[in-house]
């Protein structure tokens, strides 16, 4: 029985024609949106538990057969084409929805995943412990929440949306460098305890701006609700439109925006990943004083990185503010059953994998998937939750997307680190990765 569920070793894949490498690409990402479509779009949880049972045996399958080895080598080779095909293959997911509710939830795993991309520059290239970076969306979306026009805002201005989107950004950027320049000269448990304060600070501080126990700025408790919806170049995001024979509702176009939106933050977070600056944030992750012995400025790159991802989050929170059309305090805690988080944000960047670009929009795609259709199982969720990130931990440290260095970092690949250098014994290996 153990021999018969043991397959061999695929052999190696045949070189094919690129046109034939890109259409490969293609019909994986159709496939993969095909399986999103059919898991979002169960009825009921325990069917999407059974979807679950099955995708989990389904991988591990594929990746015995070598397939997931070959699809990665192709998006690896044709990077900007696969990036292509995943948001074309995004672009299409309303034409195949019929349901608001699905378009809803995929509007909400967009902001998710763009505010988890925005940790990951922190995170999974700075290596900063940020415990509190969903205070920064909350500036984004309290900021556009108050000068967008809604009755009741403290402040009576109607910006446009570009406007808006800039001054949250812009907003949310100045809280990063003032929350950041006093802290990051801590490392460590340090400045995650400092982080985890200002969420905490934000939160409560919100809840305080309410005209009686501090000025009235946010109205308190009772947030900033009716906001109203976006209106671009005549083009209203609330109203119901036709495109191609589809009738799209209020949450296909948020979706489209909020599409857009992502892709910009990828493409700032790919730019900033492989330029000299970003080099030097992976330096600082993993030995700061070694990268400040080498001339870096460890403590200006910490803070540019800090920055860059507050106004990240800061643009996500702009979006979200009209998409949920009524913000309040208690949607920005440090943890909580329902995303976006301080907590998941953190678990969806290491669940999906530390400084990639896929695996912080996978995880967060899971994270926020998952309890949004097993509500069924209430108060267990974050218990489920728990031990879910333990088993990760234990057998897949890296997380689910990894890239190379992180692979040869937690598991042992029998290269020697320590070369053999006793020429008496030409024999003798040297050390390897655990030994040394």
């Amino acid at each position: 029985m153990r021999h018969s569920l043991r397959a061999p070793a695929p052999a190696r894949a045949r070189t094919l024609p690129s046109w034939a490498e890109i259409l490969l690409i293609a019909a994986a990402f159709a496939v993969a949106l095909y399986v999103f479509t059919y898991g979002i779009a169960t009825e009921y949880g325990e069917l999407f538990v059974g979807f679950l049972l099955l995708t989990l045996l389904a991988v591990p399958a594929l990746a015995k057969a070598g397939l997931l080895r070959r699809v990665t080598a192709l998006t690896a080779k044709h990077r900007n084409v696969s990036i292509t095909a995943a948001f074309v293959a995004a672009a299409a997911f309303p034409f195949l929805q019929s349901d608001n509710e699905f378009t809803s939830i995929a509007v909400n795993i967009l902001i998710f995943a763009t505010v988890a991309l925005g940790l990951n520059v922190v995170v999974g290239l700075a290596g900063l412990l940020d415990l509190g970076y969903v205070a920064f969306l909350g500036v984004g979306a309290y900021t556009a929440a108050l000068v967008s026009g809604s009755p009741f805002s403290t402040i009576g201005v109607h910006f446009p949306f570009w406007a808006a989107v800039l001054t949250g950004a812009a907003v949310s950027l100045v809280f990063g460098v003032l929350i950041g320049a006093p802290t990051l000269r801590l490392r460590g448990d340090y400045l995650a305890i400092v982080t985890l304060g200002f969420g905490e600070i934000f939160r409560i501080g919100m809840q305080n701006l309410d005209g009686i126990s501090g000025p009235s700025v946010t109205n308190g408790s009772t947030g900033v609700p009716q906001i109203p919806d976006l209106e671009l170049l005549g083009y209203n995001f609330g109203e119901p439109h036709t495109l191609l024979g589809f009738e799209f509702t209020r949450s296909a176009n948020y979706f489209w925006l909020m599409l857009i939106i992502t892709v910009v933050v990828v493409s700032v977070f790919r730019r900033s990943d492989t330029s000299r600056i970003g080099r030097a944030w992976v330096a600082i992750r993993e030995d700061e004083t070694a990268a400040r012995a080498m001339g870096i400025n460890a403590f200006r790159l910490k803070l540019m990185a800090f920055a860059l991802g507050a106004t990240l989050a800061g643009l996500a929170g702009t979006v979200q503010a009209h998409t949920v059309s009524s913000i309040d305090p208690e949607q920005y805690k440090f943890v909580e059953a329902v995303p976006p988080n301080s907590a998941f944000l953190l678990a969806a960047v290491i669940l999906g994998g530390m400084g990639t670009v896929g695996g912080p929009l996978i995880g967060a795609a899971l994270l926020y998937l998952i309890p949004a259709k097993l509500q069924f199982i209430g108060e267990y969720q974050l218990l489920l939750f728990g031990i879910a990130l333990v088993l990760l931990m234990r057998f897949r440290p890296e997380g689910l997307v990894a890239d190379r260095r992180k692979q040869l970092e937690f598991h042992e690949t029998g290269q020697l680190d320590v070369p053999d250098t006793d020429g008496d014994t030409p024999g003798k290996p040297g050390l390897s990765k655990a030994e040394a």
